[in-house]
């Protein structure tokens, strides 16, 4: 299907664009009071994820009221290991639990390659669904969690400030760690290719826990397995986030991958610097800009987009959009993105 607006495909791809694209992590949810409507009718979060229809009206949204220039599949990056056999429940103002862990080799010996298409049906059938009621409109993303960071969760069982157990498994169980890692890596490129075949236009691969670790073991035990991933994927772009990762900037350059996220605390020039010219740069406006008034968010937007350039950059923010940001707040951004000449 032809896209009425290609802007981030062809931002991605490295082509010329008439203006920078502009979409937000985490911009369908908490934000919106339509998907708080949605929300607040069911029994948790993982109802919505597992429920294809709402999955794709939620999805949809930030397009009819934000103004965005792509949607994002609305899923959650543990579908993975629970389709593995690890399942998790989303505590509300808690975030996610897993009952059971992974601490031995036989947990890891017992977990499985999934099926995806199977296991993971309600994924690929809200992208169906959204792909058809989208008609062309703006381009669909669809996304998994980086091996490091579904690792971190499989280990630790929720999340943490310092992510140690799983750091510390790194340590004392490296035969382990790479096991683990490698069974999440070959499931997620099947993942990944799923989405891909159910309609998503671009995927991404959140690393949100790349930045916890040192320079050494995201080479070791991160960036090796997303590299594995980009090396997969040739179907449709594909971007990696990093969050954290300002150390590996000339790695993640390196990558078989379309566009690099940047975090709010990457300098814009620096990293484009370390990352070359022939990467797209995502991001990366500090999401916390948007607490201010609509003068400060325009001249803030005003001067990101200044330091990024025209081509090339596809603007977001740092990362995902604080649920209690005023949508108004993050119209205004998104207009400024929209009405800025280079």
């Amino acid at each position: 299907m032809k896209l009425d607006n290609d802007l981030l495909i062809r931002a991605s791809e490295g082509k010329d664009v008439e203006r920078t694209p502009v979409w937000l992590m985490r911009q369908a949810g908490r934000i919106l009071p339509q998907y708080r409507a949605i929300r607040n009718s069911l029994s948790g979060f993982k109802e919505l994820v597992e429920t294809p229809e709402l999955a794709a009206e939620v999805t949809i949204q930030p397009v009819d009221i934000l103004g965005v220039d792509a949607a994002i599949i609305f899923s959650d990056i543990l579908v993975v290991p629970e389709a593995m056999g690890l399942p998790y429940q989303m505590i509300e103002k808690k975030g996610p639990w897993f009952e059971n862990t992974i601490q031995s080799i036989k947990d890891v010996n017992d977990l499985v390659i999934p099926d995806v298409n199977d296991q993971l049906s309600y994924v690929l059938d809200a992208i169906k669904i959204t792909k058809n009621e989208l008609d062309g409109r703006v381009p669909l993303i669809g996304f998994a969690g980086a091996p490091w960071t579904i690792f971190s969760y499989m280990i630790e069982g929720q999340g943490s400030k310092t992510f140690s157990k799983a750091k510390k498994m790194l340590y004392s169980n490296p035969e382990l760690s790479h096991k683990l890692l490698q069974k999440i890596t070959a499931t997620t490129i099947k993942y990944l290719k799923a989405q891909i075949k159910a309609g998503a236009d671009v995927v991404q691969v959140f690393d949100s826990w790349a930045g916890i670790l040192s320079h050494q073991q995201y080479l070791e035990f991160g960036i090796k397995y997303v590299k594995e991933i980009c090396d997969a994927i040739n179907e449709v772009p594909i971007t990696v986030f990093s969050k954290g990762a300002y150390f590996a900037r000339k790695e993640l350059g390196e990558l078989n991958c379309n566009t690099i996220g940047l975090d709010w605390n990457m300098d814009i020039l620096e990293s484009r610097a370390l990352i070359g010219q022939n990467k797209t740069l995502q991001g990366n406006l500090d999401p916390c800009v948007l607490y201010s008034d609509f003068k400060s968010i325009e001249n803030q937007t005003n001067q990101m987009l200044c330091k990024f350039g025209k081509n090339r950059h596809i603007a977001n923010l740092g990362h995902g959009v604080y649920p209690d940001i005023s949508p108004d707040k993050v119209i205004c951004f998104i207009e400024a993105v929209k009405s800025y000449e280079h």
